[in-house]
């Protein structure tokens, strides 16, 4: 993950995957895209970045997946309107490349140590 940009309004970071990342090898071997999952393992990863905690997803509310990542692909992932509640976050984020919008979703997690 590039630099997390923290805002009032927003999360930012960028992420490249090698042709060589794990997540490639299953996932279509003769034309590697990457998983949706390690897409929102992007988004938990900035929160966690941000809380300084682990998170815990509980919840995909909505994915779309609009489309494909390939190797050395930058994407920008964003999340937006972070509803706190004590500890209970809804994230909406979007993810997107040079060619436009890759995924949007809105996810419900918690801080891990919260039980």
């Amino acid at each position: 993950m590039a630099d997390l940009k923290v805002t009032d309004r927003a999360l930012t970071a960028c992420f490249v995957f090698p042709a060589d990342f794990i997540g490639f090898q299953g996932h279509f071997p003769q034309k590697k895209l990457l998983p949706g999952v390690c897409q929102i393992q992007c988004i938990i990863s900035m929160l966690e970045k941000w809380k300084k905690n682990k998170v815990a997803l509980m919840e995909i509310v909505s994915a779309k997946f609009l489309s494909p990542v390939l190797p050395l692909e930058e994407i920008t992932c964003e999340c937006r309107e972070i509803q706190d509640n004590d500890g209970e976050f809804i994230v909406k984020a979007f993810i997107s490349k040079a060619g436009g919008r890759v995924a949007e979703m809105k996810l419900r997690v918690r801080l891990a140590t919260l039980g």
